[in-house]
């Protein structure tokens, strides 16, 4: 499924489920800013919108609203998309403190929260993309599935996981001190378990592999 059936889906389902003031707040918050994240730094990562969620609830079962609640057994996260404009000049000290607050409460609630400035969502989604792999990354990978994976294709794992572009050989020469031979022998081990793939017109001797859609379907 490409991204805007996906976006669509994903849309006619939470407000499927709300009603009331609540469907309000996620009609007037879900706007270009964050439909843009989605697009541009989500979605190339995880092919995915599983596990996303516009909003949850503190302790009284009150709302709270985020950009995107992402929870998984891998842990909780809390993503913010900030405008300048709106989260800094249009800010009173009302909302000033209630942003500190819940940010403060989340994280001793055991949230790890993410901010993303507007600009770079739209001008530098590459930073975005790097960021967001380098807080979710490590926590994604399950016990179960990192049993499967030798030492070495962990550590290839995580380097896949930090960078902002697809993994070449020469990065694991480079990283590593290894062989190309090596090298080529730990990412295809990688693309045998699924965790990666080959890029597409990379041939029998693909330079590229993606962290492939089923593996962050099983990392998660």
């Amino acid at each position: 499924m490409s991204f805007e059936p996906a976006h669509k889906a994903f849309m006619e389902d939470h407000l499927a489920r709300r009603s009331g003031e609540r469907k309000g707040r996620l009609l007037r918050g879900h706007n270009y800013a964050e439909k843009l994240f989605l697009q541009q730094v989500w979605w190339p990562l995880f092919e995915s919108l599983n596990h996303l969620h516009p909003e949850i609830y503190d302790w009284n079962r009150k709302s709270q609203f985020l950009d995107f609640a992402y929870l998984s057994p891998g842990g909780r996260f809390g993503i913010e998309c900030d405008g300048f404009q709106s989260h800094i000049r249009e800010m009173d000290r009302e909302k000033f403190s209630y942003a500190l607050n819940r940010d403060t409460f989340l994280t001793g609630m055991g949230w790890r929260m993410v901010h993303f400035a507007f600009d770079d969502i739209q001008n530098r989604p590459e930073v975005c993309q790097m960021l967001l792999q380098l807080v979710i990354g490590p926590h994604l990978i399950r016990p179960s599935t990192a049993a499967t994976l030798t030492p070495d294709e962990k550590e290839v794992l995580r380097l896949a996981f930090n960078l902002s572009r697809p993994i070449r050989p020469k990065d694991i020469i480079s990283q590593y001190e290894v062989n190309f031979r090596t090298a080529r022998k730990w990412l295809s081990g990688l693309v045998t378990k699924g965790a990666l793939r080959k890029k597409e017109g990379g041939g029998a001797y693909a330079r590229y592999y993606k962290l492939s859609e089923g593996a962050w379907q099983r990392l998660l």
